[in-house]
């Protein structure tokens, strides 16, 4: 039930949501919705506050078990296989990645999910599945909001780049050996390599037409057309600019809470703080699309 001080706030879908805002434009918890039973026009208004907000929060859906999540996901959207290298977590549930801290499932980078593909996931759905007594907590990332809060001069700079995104240093490996070089399908296509992939550092929302910094300490390895000092110097900078706490948003973990976000605009961080205790947290994620810089604006003038 959402703090009396709370009025339900009109949702950008046809149906109003009771949202309980963690930021003037950042993160909700949404209250009064459950996810295994959501009517039509709930699942639009979640749809559309998910674009508008970013990452929600949903207490208490303990109704949800690995069939339902899967089917949640793809009523707000299309789910691709769990990951282009990671297995899902059974037969039946191929699009369920496991993030299970027993067997080094940790998530402890600011990255955002899989951008070292063509089409990055457009959102990601997780549900707390195993928690440790204590710690745990997640935190996002308002990548839009970073983009506008750097100087002019640096967002005019930012826009003209495009960066080189890998996911060998955390994926190759795996691939290689526990999957011995065949990973997922991915786009119609069986991974059995994973080459570096371009993509603006300044993208522009493809539904919103808003612009965001995407770049991430996880995938994002080097900026193209510029030397290894400029290009070190460059990430540093948006790095650090990304993460500062006025961009943040975090949440506390508790058994039957779920979270969405909108992968296009927001990075995320999982604290490893939880010592030999184990988290197990079940992702599935959103089929995307590729990214496109502020050209699409101007050719849009």
């Amino acid at each position: 039930m959402s703090p009396a001080s709370l009025s339900a706030v009109p949702s950008a879908g046809s149906t109003p949501l009771d949202l309980e805002p963690l930021g003037p434009r950042f993160g909700a918890i949404v209250h009064g919705v459950d996810l295994a039973t959501a009517s039509d026009e709930e699942i639009a208004a979640i749809r559309a506050e998910l674009t508008a907000r970013k990452v929600l929060f949903f207490r208490g859906q303990h109704g949800l078990d690995p069939t339902g999540q899967v089917r949640l996901g793809n009523r707000i959207g299309e789910l691709t296989a769990s990951h282009p290298v990671v297995p899902g977590i059974d037969e039946d549930h191929t699009e369920i990645y496991a993030l299970d801290s027993a067997d080094d499932g940790y998530a402890d980078v600011w990255h955002t999910d899989v951008t070292f593909v063509k089409r990055p996931p457009l959102g990601s759905i997780l549900r707390a599945v195993t928690l440790p007594p204590a710690g745990g907590d997640t935190n996002w990332a308002d990548l839009e909001l970073a983009f506008e809060s750097l100087a002019p001069p640096v967002q005019r700079l930012a826009e003209q780049l495009d960066a080189v995104h890998d996911g060998t240093k955390d994926f190759g490996y795996y691939l290689a050996q526990r999957r011995q070089g065949r990973g997922s399908e991915w786009e119609g296509e069986t991974v059995t390599s994973l080459n570096p992939v371009v993509h603006p550092v300044v993208r522009v929302h493809p539904e919103t037409g808003r612009k965001s910094l995407f770049v991430n300490p996880g995938f994002t390895v080097r900026i193209d057309g510029v030397s290894e000092a400029e290009s070190r110097s460059l990430l540093d900078l948006f790095f650090a600019h990304l993460t500062k706490p006025e961009h943040l948003v975090r949440h506390r973990w508790a058994e039957g809470d779920v979270a969405m976000w909108d992968n296009r605009s927001t990075a995320h961080y999982a604290n490893r703080d939880y010592g030999a205790a184990r988290r197990v947290m079940h992702r599935v994620t959103l089929r995307g699309d590729a990214p496109v810089g502020v050209e699409v604006l101007r050719n849009a003038v």
